[in-house]
């Protein structure tokens, strides 16, 4: 194959499919043949034009699942023929200061794919090697793929600060994120309050392991998190800080409110109760290729799977249609072997 198809995102709303020539990798990087992408919100960064130069082509996807089909020079550590995923970062610089005391996800000279750099809605994606994933051995592309964006985000919140095992954490918000972080939660040990709005959610928020249920429609989630006693850590990953207000009164002392939803609307804190109880509000992006690894054997060794809905790679716009509805239950993957 001298050229591969793509769908690139230009202007405002314009996803068109194009073929691209195929090229070598650069220096420190490795050439992709995907096999799944998942169609995350944040791909609107690229397709809805929320970038620094929209009429520039880009092509959207961060969740990245495939097969590793040529290496650039200097790249020893992968070789054609391994599976390989890459996320939403593509992968750090390893000289900035960030980078220097071992702080990879924020790394100043790292680029984002899907947004500023090309990414996995199309047959071949190019990413830094040390951006790289290993994908073990047990599990399908089409599962990886959402769990090295979706699922790291929510499996590194969950691990903001010291929580001990048995306590309190509560997830809020069962959508994309909000369903892989109630099963990270439950099986790294902890008592799990899903918080969501809508009796009918309840029977599948205990599916995926929640042991109580708070409706925030009827209820003040934060009084009822305190009538159980308080959260140690609260994830938040609704897309709205209007419904994360309430949350920080139902933490206990020294808890967390972990915001990895990104909301058009700010949030409004009381600062008395931050300063009683020693409480803290952070935010959360996602982790390094390496926690990635780690994410991904975790996964598989608790049976932890996205909910997802599959369609063809030539489906793209449509896939991202679908995705934009919030109708999809709860991941959309592209399948680029279909």
């Amino acid at each position: 194959m001298s050229t591969y198809r793509a769908f690139e995102a230009t202007g405002v709303h314009n996803l068109h499919l194009v073929e691209r020539e195929l090229t070598e990798p650069a220096p420190g990087q490795v050439r992709l043949r995907v096999e799944a992408c998942g169609v995350c919100h944040t791909d609107v960064l690229a397709v809805e034009g929320l970038r620094n130069d929209p009429s520039r082509p880009v092509v959207p996807g961060h969740e990245v699942v495939g097969v590793v089909d040529a290496v650039g020079a200097g790249v020893t550590a992968w070789q054609p023929g391994d599976r390989a995923g890459v996320g939403f970062l593509n992968g750090q610089c390893g000289e900035c200061e960030p980078c220097r005391r071992g702080d990879f996800v924020n790394c100043r000279n790292q680029e984002q794919t899907g947004t500023t750099i090309d990414g996995g809605y199309a047959e071949v994606v190019y990413a830094r090697a040390s951006g790289l994933v290993r994908v073990p051995e047990g599990i399908s592309a089409i599962d990886a793929a959402p769990l090295l964006c979706a699922g790291l985000t929510s499996f590194i919140a969950l691990q903001q600060g010291a929580t001990r095992a048995g306590a309190l954490v509560a997830v809020q918000g069962i959508g994309g994120l909000g369903h892989l972080a109630l099963q990270y939660a439950r099986s790294l040990g902890y008592r799990v309050a899903a918080v969501a709005r809508g009796k009918e959610k309840e029977p599948y928020a205990r599916q995926l392991g929640a042991h109580e249920y708070i409706d925030s429609s009827s209820t003040d989630p934060g009084a009822a998190l305190t009538a159980l006693g308080g959260a140690s850590v609260i994830v938040a990953t609704a897309s709205s800080g209007a419904s994360m207000n309430p949350l920080i009164r139902g933490l206990a002392p020294n808890g967390r409110l972990v915001v990895v939803g990104a909301a058009p609307d700010p949030l409004s804190i009381a600062t008395p109760d931050l300063i009683f109880g020693t409480r803290s509000l952070v935010g959360s992006l996602t982790g390094s290729s390496i926690e990635n690894e780690d994410n991904l054997a975790f996964s598989l060794a608790h049976g932890i799977r996205p909910s997802v809905e599959v369609m063809p790679f030539t489906r793209a716009p449509e896939a991202y249609e679908r995705m934009l509805s919030g109708d999809a239950r709860f991941r959309v993957v592209l399948d680029t072997t279909a």
